[in-house]
């Protein structure tokens, strides 16, 4: 099966990409819709990948659950609708198994995210922040496995497995999730809390002072909320969503958050309001500079792996 599914919209009016790499169908419009709306209405190229196709996430009545392949292409076919609506340019799908991606082989996905990261080249890369929000273990593992694609992705003694050259990603962010968000997502959703090992993990917003990002997308919250209501599958427990106010709506889409986890081009306390504060249009040109004369040494043949297929074009 070809993992890689794709929506071009809009038109890229800069050389500004940003990528997104996250857990599962949903996280995009739930998490990060604002942000992705507001940059793609802006004209950077903005990129989605799911490391799962949410193949267990099902809401409905036990009896009812379609089974894992049926509801992973249905939630396939809702995240393709959402990003549309949002204006990706470009989402994939890993194929990974929803609630199992922490026990995925690192060295295999790790290798995907290297792959897309160097066929994509964004500037800036944004997922889950250490603690998974409230602690969901597939949030907390592609945190890990994108923080170190992105070391992996710059050196220049990893090959992989397309033979690209190195690509040193400029900026990575960490969705910081306000205490007002959480506390709508609770309204919404009651307590979010999960029991891992025997342990009770619970969602604890980040402190103001740890926020170092605000995106303003309040001109884009019916559109993300549009986004969010593609994925029917799940509208059992979103129905509340309508419900809200347009302040709080607002709120949850329009008001987005982040902590700058890496920065090579800037720093401080002073709160950003563009993720891609510090990086000059041309930044790219001293790197490609840099790894040109590498790429020619780096060529392999096409490799087929988990599911996927892959060559010079696609990755």
């Amino acid at each position: 099966m070809n993992t890689m599914q794709t929506n071009r919209n809009g038109v890229q009016n800069s050389a500004r990409t940003l990528m997104c790499i996250l857990a599962h169908p949903d996280d995009e419009s739930l998490g990060f819709g604002g942000m992705l709306a507001h940059y793609a209405s802006a004209g950077v190229a903005t990129y989605m990948i799911s490391a799962t196709r949410g193949q267990r996430g099902w809401m409905g009545e036990p009896a009812a659950y379609p089974g894992a392949e049926t509801l992973g292409r249905i939630r396939e076919g809702e995240l393709l609708a959402a990003t549309a609506i949002l204006g990706v340019r470009e989402t994939t799908l890993l194929d990974y198994m929803d609630g199992d991606l922490d026990q995925a082989d690192p060295v295999a996905i790790i290798d995907l995210l290297v792959g897309h990261i160097r066929r994509v080249r964004p500037q800036v890369i944004l997922t889950f922040d250490p603690s998974g929000v409230y602690g969901h273990p597939d949030h907390i593992a592609i945190c890990q496995f994108t923080t170190a694609a992105i070391s992996a992705a710059a050196n220049p003694r990893y090959v992989d497995r397309a033979g690209q050259a190195p690509h040193q990603v400029r900026k990575l962010y960490y969705r910081a999730f306000s205490a007002a968000e959480l506390a709508i997502y609770q309204q919404v959703f009651g307590d979010l809390v999960m029991t891992i090992d025997g342990v009770e993990r619970r969602a604890t917003g980040w402190p103001e002072w740890g926020i170092t990002t605000r995106i303003d997308a309040v001109a884009h919250w019916q559109q993300v909320w549009q986004a969010v209501a593609c994925h029917r599958s799940q509208l059992s427990a979103y129905q509340k969503f309508a419900a809200l106010p347009p302040e709080q709506h607002r709120i949850l889409w329009g008001n987005q958050t982040f902590y700058r986890a890496l920065s090579l081009v800037n720093g401080g306390r002073e709160i950003e309001v563009d993720l891609f504060a510090g990086i000059p249009d041309e930044a790219d040109a001293k790197y490609v500079l840099y790894v040109e004369p590498m790429a020619s040494r780096l060529a392999s043949p096409v490799r087929a792996t988990h599911g996927a297929t892959f060559n010079q074009k696609m990755y």
